[in-house]
């Protein structure tokens, strides 16, 4: 069983974003895409997940709308507005300037990986 790895601050929203890029899903949906692309390592409970949607909804960043699930339950779908696709790229473009600053300040002075060191 894979470790429980914590959020850091903000990726919560960016990571939500990311699963609703290509159509509109319903918050499980969203979940098990996050579980299935990280092979386990992030699971995001729904105690976390439903006040994020509803955050991003408020926000103007999502919107959603009621329909029937893959097993045909009433379920509210979620779908990126414009506002929360420009939100995103925006804030992937700041997200990877601060992987790559970070990475370079815990690879200084070593010749690869740190471990053991």
């Amino acid at each position: 069983m894979p470790e429980s790895t914590a959020l850091v601050k903000g990726t919560l929203d960016m990571l939500i974003l990311r699963a609703l890029r290509w159509e509109p899903t319903h918050g499980a949906g969203v979940a098990e895409w996050m579980r299935l692309v990280t092979n386990g390592t992030l699971r995001v409970e729904e105690g976390t997940l439903y006040p994020a949607l509803r955050r991003l909804e408020a926000r103007g960043m999502i919107e959603s709308e009621w329909g029937a699930s893959e097993r045909h339950r009433k379920a509210r779908y979620y779908q990126l507005t414009p506002k929360g696709r420009e939100w995103f790229w925006t804030e992937l473009d700041k997200w990877e300037r601060y992987v790559d600053t970070m990475n370079r300040v815990l690879r200084y002075g070593t010749a690869g990986s740190i471990r053991g060191r």
